[in-house]
């Protein structure tokens, strides 16, 4: 394999490819790529630790491929002289906590592909500082492609640490409510989605006197029968927020494959996923941190602005990408500006106080404290957000570029185009602070709210986010922003023109 080979298998700052041969989709993750960059991560750990036989620590999630890799992950650091503790069915937060938490690892690496379909896995990277920067991974490729590493004959055990993981939260409640069972009396459902969350019905929320009933799709099945487990897709929320109603459940939730991100679900079976997600763990911070800043992504809307200020808070806007607004958060932090969150709209969460984790576990425990205390003050949990402004309408429209073209230049060109458009027109102006693309306020008459057209961070898409406070208001919106890409030969604008039906 090439150093270019190996590059086609970076994802921001992970490791992904197809594991699995599916239909015009061929195994790019092979036993040679998995075992090589292993080997490599090993040498790249040795260096920062100045150990020559670093401990690594090796979860997987759900995936049908888990097996086949972690034998290959193994292979790859014992060869090396590294030694091996395999974790078994884990969460990717729990890999990273584990570093924090005496287990005798140097460092750890999660096999999960997120949310993507079943045929692909990846390799994520933590140290105790955190999870590998895209600059770490591809140092770490580098090293895979030169392919000279020290020979070794590391050792091999296995040890879980999921059970210790979920039991630090179970404390973490009940020291904030001053009870052992504060669960008691409401029924938690939980969708894992055949993932790798189940182990949250039993050993997190059944020790807080939770009733689970209800609760669907705890088995690990690297198949995902029964839904993509993403709380960003339309059928797995339909189908938590459909039992959260037929059970009749006082709260639900919905992790992804590798529980890094979460949504919920209130008793009437409207999600809180997206701006109310963000919204209800704002309000919660602001509670104990008056003025603080929350950093999102930069698809969030003008109502959680608005909601967040008369929170007390301050909403900063920034990149997509959960280690964007990570790192966003952070360096407001060292300013002197105090952040304690950074979330996106995906539902990856990330709170100072955790290590700047994503941690979808660690998000709905937050959120379980918060219902726990209204509860007790006979309130409902989303009463935290009554006041929060939403939008009449919002959509989302991905549009595609012409296979082969520099999309990467040309999408630049046309969002600085778009801009220039929106200068000239008296109903149109720029947002003042925007990180990603180009974000346009509509006065009243044509459309009432906004648009943001940005390019995907890592695809040959342009998705186009657009809400608005009226009625029809989005029509009006998207109808302008057509008229403008419709002439740009290298966009496929059908999404657009579907939209406008």
């Amino acid at each position: 394999m090439t150093e270019k080979d190996f590059f086609l298998l970076k994802n921001g700052t992970d490791v992904r490819g197809t594991a699995i041969e599916a239909e015009n989709d061929p195994v790019t993750l092979t036993t040679e790529a998995v075992t090589r960059i292993a080997s490599a991560f090993v040498v790249w750990v040795a260096a920062k630790t100045g150990k020559q036989h670093p401990a690594i620590a090796v979860g997987h999630d759900s995936r049908l491929s888990a097996e086949r890799i972690t034998r290959e992950v193994a292979a790859g650091i014992t060869a090396c002289g590294g030694d091996v503790i395999l974790t078994g069915l884990s969460s990717t937060p729990s890999m990273f906590m584990l570093l924090k938490d005496g287990f005798g690892a140097d460092a750890s690496v999660m096999i999960t592909a997120s949310h993507l379909p079943y045929q692909k896995n990846g390799l994520k990277f933590f140290v105790p500082e955190g999870g590998l920067e895209g600059s770490d991974v591809e140092e770490v490729l580098r090293i895979a492609a030169l392919g000279v590493f020290p020979d070794g004959e590391g050792s091999v055990r296995e040890q879980s640490y999921i059970e210790k993981y979920a039991a630090d939260l179970v404390e973490k409640v009940r020291r904030a409510t001053h009870e052992e069972r504060p669960l008691a009396g409401k029924r938690i459902l939980v969708d894992a989605g055949n993932g790798a969350g189940g182990f949250y019905v039993d050993l997190v929320l059944k020790p807080l006197g939770a009733d689970t009933v209800g609760s669907q799709f705890l088995e690990p099945d690297g198949n995902f029968p029964n839904h993509i487990p993403n709380p960003e897709n339309a059928a797995a929320m339909k189908s938590v927020s459909e039992a959260v109603v037929r059970h009749r459940a006082d709260f639900g939730v919905i992790f992804d494959t590798d529980v890094d991100r979460a949504g919920a679900v209130a008793p009437d079976g409207e999600e809180i996923n997206r701006n109310r997600l963000i919204a209800l763990i704002s309000a919660i911070l602001l509670q104990e941190e008056p003025g603080a800043y929350i950093v999102t992504d930069s698809v969030t809307s003008d109502g959680l602005t608005a909601f967040i200020a008369a929170h007390g808070g301050v909403h900063h806007r920034f990149k997509r990408g959960y280690k964007n607004v990570i790192n966003e958060s952070k360096r407001l932090n060292a300013e002197g500006k105090n952040s304690p969150l950074a979330i996106e709209t995906s539902g990856h969460a990330a709170l100072r106080e955790n290590y700047f984790l994503d941690d979808g576990a660690y998000l709905v425990t937050r959120l379980l404290i918060a219902l726990a205390a209204a509860a007790k003050e006979g309130k409902d949990l989303l009463s935290l957000i009554a006041d929060l402004p939403e939008p009449e309408e919002a959509a989302e429209v991905r549009l595609t570029f012409v296979p082969g073209c520099d999309f990467k230049s040309l999408g630049t060109d046309v969002i600085k185009a778009f801009a220039s458009y929106a200068i000239a027109k008296p109903y149109l102006s720029l947002a003042p602070e925007n990180y990603e693309g180009v974000r346009v306020n509509f006065d009243k008459a044509h459309g009432d709210g906004w648009a943001l057209i940005r390019m995907s961070l890592h695809e040959p898409i342009m998705p186009i986010n657009a809400e608005s406070n009226s009625a029809g208001g989005n029509k009006l919106i998207l109808r302008e922003i057509y008229s403008f890409l419709r002439g740009y030969y290298f966009l496929d604008t059908s999404a657009l023109e579907k939209a406008l039906r």
